[in-house]
Formats: C-alpha cells, sequence, structure tokens
C-alpha cells in the first residue's frame, strides 16, 4: 500500500481514492501548480489534506467560510491532526500564539481568512514559516469574471513572492472555461494546470416549476418530500415569514440570514445538521461549506443571479448518492425582477457621477482637496439627504472605488441591528423607564418602521442626535434594554468608512474603463440571460443545459427533469385544457377574487391546470396578484 492510501486509511477510513483525487494530490505533491475542478460534495478537501501530511512542512488553506474553518479544523483535530485557523474575531495574543505554533512545526494545516494575507504580522510570520504549498479553496473568488468575485483573494499573488517555491493547489465547484484561465492567470500558475471532474450529478433531478402561487407550491413540495430540505430566498424578511408559515403548516422548520447573530446561526444550523429540525430557510448565506449528505430537497423559492449560483446551492442536495431533487420556483415577475438587478448593480454613468459630487456635499469636500481623507459613512442618512436607493448608491461607490478615486467599505452586515421584544402596546404601558431611556425609545420609534416584526438595521449616532445625549450614552442604554429584554439590540462589528484616495475632480471628468464598468456589466448581463433561459428553455434537458454552461458539451439526457419528463409524457390534449378553462371561469363567475389554492379542489392533473392557469394570465383572460385569482 502506498503512503498516500496508508495515510487515508488511517486518518480518514477510507480504502481508496475516487474521481480525480488521485491526479490532483500527486500533481501537488509533484510541486506543481494545480487546478481542480470538483463539483459540490466532490471531495475536494480530501485533495489538500492528505497531501498536507505527506509534504513537509505547514500547508496554508485560504477560505473565506469561516464557519467551515472551524468546523474543519475540530474534524481534523479529532483525527490527531495538528490543524489551526486564523479569523476575525481573534485576540492578536491568540493569532501571534498560533503563528508561532506553525513556524516550529505545532501545525500542519494552517487555515487563514483573505482578509488576513495582508495583516502586516501574518506577512512577517509567513517569511519565517516552512510552507509545503498553499491551497486556495473556492477559488472562483478570484476571478473578476466570476460571480463572487472578492478583491481580498487578490493578496493571494503577494503571499506567493514570499515563498515561490511552494506551489499552489486551487479549488473551485462552479467555473466556466473563461473563469479557469482567468483564476490560473491571476494566482500566477508557472503552466497551465488543470484536473476536471464531471459536474453530472445522476441522482439529482434538477426541475424548473412555473407556477402563480409559490407558497402553495412549496407546501406541496415539502408535504410529498421525506427528508432534509432546504428553501433558498433572497431577502432576510421572507426567511422568517416563509419558516412561519412552514411551522403552521405543522412542518418543523427554522430560518437563517446575515442579520443573525453568529450564536444564533451556529444554533440553528447545528439544530438543522442534527436533524432536530427537518427544514431550513435560509438566504445564500447559508449553505457554503455546510456538509449535510442526506438534503433531499432543496427549493428555490427566488431565482438566483447567476447558474453558478444556482448550480452550487442545489447541489446542496444529495450529497449521498440517493435520490434528491432541486426545484427552481419561476414565475412572471421573476423575469423582470432579474434585469432590474442590472441596473441596480450597473447604474447609469452619469448617476454614478451624480453620487460623487454628492458625497463630496455629504463631507463638504471642495475641489482640488479631500485626498487621504477618510470619513465614516452612513448610507441611510446619504440617501435620505438625496434622495437615493441605496441599493444602487452601494453598486455606484463600489465601482468608484475600483476606479481608484475613493475606497468603500460599507458591509450592511456589520450595520447595528434591533427589533422590540415587547409588543407594542406593552412597550406603551411599560414602566420604569428614565428621561434618557424613555428618548432613546421615542428616537427608535420615529425613525425606523417594522421594529415590532423584525431586525432593522439602525443608526447609533442618529438615535444619539435625536435623543439628546452622547453616542457612549445611547449605546449603554440599547444594550441595558436588550439585557431586560425590552428589544435585542445587536451593535455594529465595523465602521462603515469612505477614503478619498485622491483629491476631488470635477464629476465630468471620471473615467470608468472599459474592464471597470462596460466588460464588467455586459458579463453580468450574460450571468442573468444565462439563468432566465434555463429557467425558460423547455427543450433541452436541465442537466445538458447546466453542464453545457461549465463547458461539458458531451452529456446525456438525465430522464429525470422536468423537460425530459415531459417530453417523455402525452402533452394535455385541447379537450383537457378547454375543460379546465371552463372549471376555472365558472369559480370566477361570482366577480370576486379567490385565493390561487381553492383551484386545488378542481378535480383533474395540476399539470394541466397549471398550464391553463399560465395561458389565461398571458392572454389576460385572468390576473394573480399576491396569490389571489380574479377576472
Amino acid at each position: 500500500m502506498d503512503k498516500c492510501l496508508e495515510l487515508l486509511r488511517k486518518y480518514w477510513g477510507y480504502d481508496g481514492l475516487r474521481g480525480i483525487q488521485r491526479e490532483i494530490i500527486d500533481s501537488i505533491c509533484s510541486g506543481r501548480d494545480t487546478l481542480g475542478l470538483m463539483p459540490t460534495g466532490g471531495g475536494k478537501s480530501i485533495t489538500f489534506q492528505v497531501p498536507a501530511l505527506l509534504c513537509e512542512g505547514v500547508c496554508i488553506v485560504i477560505t473565506p467560510l469561516i464557519a467551515l474553518m472551524k468546523d474543519q479544523v475540530g474534524h481534523l483535530r479529532e483525527r490527531g491532526i495538528k490543524a489551526e485557523a486564523i479569523y476575525s474575531g481573534m485576540t492578536r495574543s491568540d493569532v501571534l500564539t498560533t503563528l508561532e505554533n506553525a513556524i516550529f512545526g505545532g501545525v500542519k494545516i494552517l487555515y487563514v481568512s483573505p482578509e488576513r494575507l495582508s495583516s502586516e504580522l501574518f506577512i512577517k510570520k509567513l517569511s519565517h514559516m516552512k510552507v509545503s504549498f498553499i491551497t486556495v479553496d473556492e477559488a472562483h473568488c478570484i476571478s473578476q469574471w466570476g460571480y463572487d468575485f472578492r478583491p481580498s483573494y487578490l493578496k493571494i499573488v503577494d503571499i506567493r513572492r514570499i515563498h515561490p517555491t511552494a506551489p499552489i493547489l486551487a479549488l473551485t465547484a462552479t467555473a466556466t472555461p473563461k473563469v479557469v484561465d482567468d483564476i490560473q492567470n491571476r494566482l500566477g500558475f508557472k503552466e497551465k494546470n488543470v484536473f476536471r471532474m464531471s459536474f453530472e450529478r445522476k441522482n439529482l433531478a434538477y426541475i424548473v416549476k412555473k407556477v402563480s402561487d409559490k407558497e402553495r407550491e412549496v407546501l406541496r413540495l415539502l408535504g410529498e418530500t421525506d427528508g432534509s430540505a432546504i428553501v433558498y430566498v433572497r431577502s432576510r424578511k421572507r426567511t422568517k415569514e416563509i419558516s412561519q408559515m412552514l411551522n403552521q403548516a405543522g412542518m418543523s422548520s427554522t430560518f437563517y440570514n446575515a442579520g443573525l447573530e453568529d450564536a444564533i446561526r451556529t444554533t440553528r444550523q447545528k439544530e438543522w445538521q442534527e436533524d432536530k429540525v427537518r427544514i431550513m430557510v435560509a438566504t445564500n448565506a447559508f449553505g457554503m461549506g455546510i456538509d449535510k449528505p442526506d438534503v433531499r430537497l432543496v427549493i428555490h423559492f427566488d431565482c438566483p443571479d447567476s447558474i453558478e449560483a444556482y448550480f452550487q446551492e442545489a447541489g446542496r442536495a444529495g450529497r449521498d448518492g440517493n435520490p434528491s431533487r432541486a426545484v427552481l420556483l419561476f414565475d412572471g415577475n421573476d423575469k423582470s425582477k432579474l434585469k432590474r438587478r442590472i441596473s441596480e448593480t450597473f447604474p447609469d454613468k452619469d448617476d454614478i457621477r451624480q453620487v460623487y459630487e454628492h458625497l463630496a456635499y455629504f463631507y463638504q469636500i471642495a475641489m482640488g482637496s479631500g485626498g487621504g481623507c477618510r470619513f465614516e459613512f452612513n448610507i441611510d442618512k446619504f440617501c435620505m439627504y438625496f434622495h437615493h436607493f441605496p441599493i444602487p448608491v452601494n453598486s455606484a461607490l463600489k465601482i468608484l472605488s475600483r476606479a481608484g478615486y475613493i475606497e468603500y467599505e460599507n458591509d450592511r452586515e456589520n450595520m447595528a441591528q434591533l427589533t422590540m421584544l415587547l409588543r407594542r402596546e406593552d412597550l406603551y404601558r411599560l414602566e420604569g423607564l428614565d428621561e434618557h431611556e424613555n428618548a432613546v425609545v421615542i428616537a427608535l420609534l420615529r425613525n425606523y418602521g417594522g421594529l415590532f416584526s423584525d431586525y432593522c438595521y439602525i443608526d447609533e449616532s442618529l438615535i444619539a442626535m435625536q435623543a439628546g445625549i452622547s453616542k457612549e450614552d445611547t449605546y449603554g442604554i440599547l444594550k441595558d434594554l436588550s439585557r431586560r429584554r425590552i428589544l435585542h439590540f445587536i451593535p455594529r462589528k465595523q465602521i462603515p468608512h469612505v477614503k478619498y484616495t485622491q483629491s476631488r475632480v470635477e464629476a465630468d471628468l471620471l473615467v470608468f474603463s472599459k474592464d471597470i464598468y462596460d466588460d464588467r456589466k455586459k458579463e453580468y448581463e450574460e450571468r442573468i440571460n444565462s439563468i432566465i433561459n434555463y429557467a425558460e428553455n423547455n427543450d433541452i434537458c436541465r442537466s445538458r443545459q447546466l453542464l453545457r454552461y461549465f463547458g461539458e458539451e458531451r452529456s446525456v439526457d438525465c430522464d429525470q427533469c422536468d423537460v425530459c419528463i415531459n417530453h417523455n409524457m402525452e402533452a394535455p390534449t385541447n379537450f383537457e385544457l378547454s375543460n379546465a378553462e371552463e372549471e376555472i371561469m365558472r369559480l370566477l363567475a361570482d366577480g370576486c377574487q379567490h385565493s390561487v389554492s381553492e383551484l386545488a379542489a378542481i378535480r383533474m392533473d395540476s399539470s394541466v391546470l397549471n398550464e391553463t392557469i399560465e395561458y389565461m394570465i398571458s392572454e389576460e383572460k385572468v390576473f394573480v396578484r399576491d396569490g389571489m385569482i380574479s377576472l
């Protein structure tokens, strides 16, 4: 038995490698820069964990997933492997201890978040380490043509200069041919070297459901499916709403989004993974690094903005190899919503110039000055002053940042959040608040709607100003009210800021180069159009559409997606469609609005019913809004 299989059996209990794992391990152990393309559940971690034990020195693993870091470090330690992680939130003392251990041989695998790569302490200590190789997980994040570009990944090339002989192992589950080339170029591969594993998932049925009532369809799909499930939605508010709907229907559900506290997210994820909760309703903040093999169903309530995102999220179903489904719900509004994201992500250039101009007014920056100045930035206050909307402003500032005029950091996940724990009437009857506490509560209610139903982002400075007290006192009052269970306050994690990297110029003189704006906008439009075409294409097998997008031309029909099944079934006859239309018109003859769910009472095949409804909507014979149908 060779050393590789010996380690695999000793630490993981496996008798053999699978897919392209052996090829990748042999390549990186021979010192070659290597890119591995492996679908979700393909066993990426083995391809760097095994060679890390085979090679002398420490393996640096760069990943953006802190939860995954902690999870994998825990599992490796349980197996007796020396593993550590460095991520945001650690004290300087803990970071220093971890780095020193890596220098003196006490660490075999060191996980690092990409943001840590540029820290002075890390760079200084890295130069003293013996590095076996550098692993870049989620490698598509380095490509500006990828769907999840992260600027911090560009720092990876800098650490290669410190250890020029250490090879790079790049791993990803989602990359088009263009992104594959870009990853290798940006990571400074000495030569092109790619290993591809087919992205085909024979046990996973991809299904697109064109429906008029998504909530009803979610209930139906989950009701007919046993086992664990994920429902993906786009907004945080909807995670809570859909979860409540499922619980009211007697289904075990919880929800997850980036606005929840870390401890709450961790608890809910654990409950779901341990099958204490069957259904997880979540935004795309949930899932990367989640290793739950028995997910039987993934539903996309809202359509993602790229095939890459859809493929990765859908791929969390059926990792144990058993039959599973990934269902995308698509209605008449989804296409227009997706198209609208293009203008929100890439505002008109004149609108970007106006945001730049208003930013100068906001901070009172004179022409020719401001270079090097750094300011706290409150996007809600800015939008209120100048009558902008937050999403396009955020996009405009990011484009200005890429163009080099400013540095912009404004992750809304870091902002303070708050929700009321008491009902409105109970709050008004509450006694025992002092003058300052009462002023803070009044300022909250005046400025933010929805505090009694969900978490809202708040500006502590604005509350302090309106309450007539200092920011420090406001913070203390909010913490105390939270301790007394009157409200729940999540303090901000870091201060959003804008820094002028050069002095203010005339807005008309701003230049947005082709690669900064036009090329990226075109790429984003193509991704949006690709997911729309996927949802609307009812002629080509879903699996073949996805595989071709990722460059796999040789594929066969899956015989289990909605397209294949429809091809194998007889289409509804004109008589069936006409009969269904008559039944629907009979229901609506009273001139009243009816719930779409009432149509389920019509005794006929659901595919005939759905096709008839879609036809009647397109011909404007009926109208559907908020789950209600009418003439």
